[in-house]
């Protein structure tokens, strides 16, 4: 067994993935918000369907991007993350969100019909999927993870 010297590196990944889901969780919450006139729900629902839509909603975003972003530091993540392999783990979270997205978009709306889409909301052509969930899934996640990572280097007193 080799005796060399071994180098530790400070296990900075737990606090880079609750600092970015303390980050991601609440502007998931404000993006559902915003983006319900994009559904029939803002036109048809009460105010408890409203509430709930979006509690729900913003706890599955929540779900879903713990989920991302582990199985993406599981297939592209490095011992060292998020020193290292930040962009390929930041990348793969928006590729896996990004997937995600477009299968349960489809599903709720074309096949379950949970939701329905309102006259206002943009959709892929081919795809039909809205074009808001699709920003929210390569706009949020990114941020959080950037800011998380700047917040753990601010703290070490890193540039």
């Amino acid at each position: 067994m080799p005796t060399g010297h071994v180098t530790r590196h400070p296990a900075n990944w737990l606090p880079a993935m609750r600092g970015t889901m303390i980050r991601l969780v609440p502007a998931m919450l404000a993006w559902e918000i915003v983006q319900l006139p994009l559904y029939t729900l803002w036109r048809d629902g009460t105010a408890w369907e409203l509430t709930f839509a979006v509690l729900h909603c913003t706890a599955g975003d929540a779900l879903i991007a713990l989920a991302a972003l582990s199985w993406a530091l599981v297939i592209v993540g490095a011992p060292q993350w998020p020193e290292r392999a930040f962009g390929r783990v930041l990348a793969a979270t928006v590729v896996i969100g990004l997937a995600y997205t477009v299968y349960s978009e489809w599903l709720n709306v074309e096949i379950r019909r949970s939701w329905a889409y309102a006259g206002a909301m943009p959709v892929l052509p081919i795809l039909g999927t809205g074009v808001g969930p699709l920003l929210q899934w390569a706009l949020l996640p990114p941020l959080a993870l950037a800011g998380a990572r700047r917040a753990l280097r601010d703290r070490a007193g890193k540039p």
